[in-house]
């Protein structure tokens, strides 16, 4: 079986780590080098970057942050925000991520998820889908959790897997930054549907909350903010935890 992964996401607005409820209540978080390197010093196996304005001010993102994050630590680093073209791409893997999500530019243009893992394998493509429970069913929202769709998040998994897509960052507005869990019959349903890894967001507020979501679903992988921006949950302590409970982790 694989290890699951624990992955620390900074959200970053004008040069800052911040963190929101349901991507709103925006509050400071703190230095995002800092935080970087604190989280690949405890054990993080993974680290996510994203300028959550960038698409919604039209701007490329942080090139410069990027670059000095990417000095500092040693494990898998995804970027993304503001990537509209193969062009943004080669610029953020210049600066040394390993990885690239893009979100809303898929949704407008598709073929870029295949655009890119045609140039850096499947692997590099990190598909981040937003959704909410619009009465009975899940739909997708871009621009920050600003816009909505109409599409159907199941149906646009199944369709950037066949694009290229090498995984898929799934974040329940519903559930993000409550504290309450993780979208669990969500992620299954979604897990069932694609044979790519799945990387779980949106409402970890507790150890107990990473055991459930590694129990109880096939996701890879369990993305987290703020338990770990503001030390209510220590990484090395979920970890130590997670293994106590028999469950693979790194």
């Amino acid at each position: 079986m694989l290890k699951k992964r624990i992955i620390p996401c900074l959200d970053i607005r004008d040069g800052r780590t911040v963190k929101g409820v349901k991507f709103k209540e925006i509050r400071d978080a703190g230095d995002p080098l800092a935080l970087a390197r604190q989280y690949a010093e405890q054990g993080a196996d993974e680290l996510v970057f994203l300028d959550i304005t960038a698409t919604i001010e039209r701007r490329k993102s942080l090139y410069d942050l990027v670059e000095r994050i990417a000095r500092e630590i040693h494990i898998p680093f995804t970027v993304g925000g503001g990537i509209q073209s193969l062009t943004d791409v080669d610029a953020i893997i210049q600066s040394g991520a390993d990885k690239v999500s893009i979100n809303s530019a898929a949704i407008k243009q598709p073929d870029l998820i295949t655009e890119i893992a045609s140039r850096y394998g499947s692997q590099c493509v990190v598909l981040a889908i937003d959704t909410r429970k619009v009465h009975a069913n899940w739909e997708v929202v871009s621009h920050g959790g600003r816009t909505p769709t109409g599409m159907n998040t199941l149906y646009w998994a199944q369709q950037a897997e066949k694009l290229g897509a090498g995984e898929i960052l799934l974040t329940s507005m519903d559930h993000d930054g409550t504290k309450n869990g993780f979208a669990i019959q969500l992620i299954n349903e979604l897990c069932s549907m694609v044979n790519i890894p799945l990387i779980a967001s949106g409402g970890a507020g507790s150890i107990d909350h990473f055991k459930q979501l590694f129990q109880e679903t096939p996701a890879s992988a369990a993305l987290a903010a703020s338990i770990f921006h503001f030390g209510e949950v220590p990484i090395p302590q979920l970890k130590s935890n997670l293994k106590q409970c028999q469950i693979p982790i790194r």
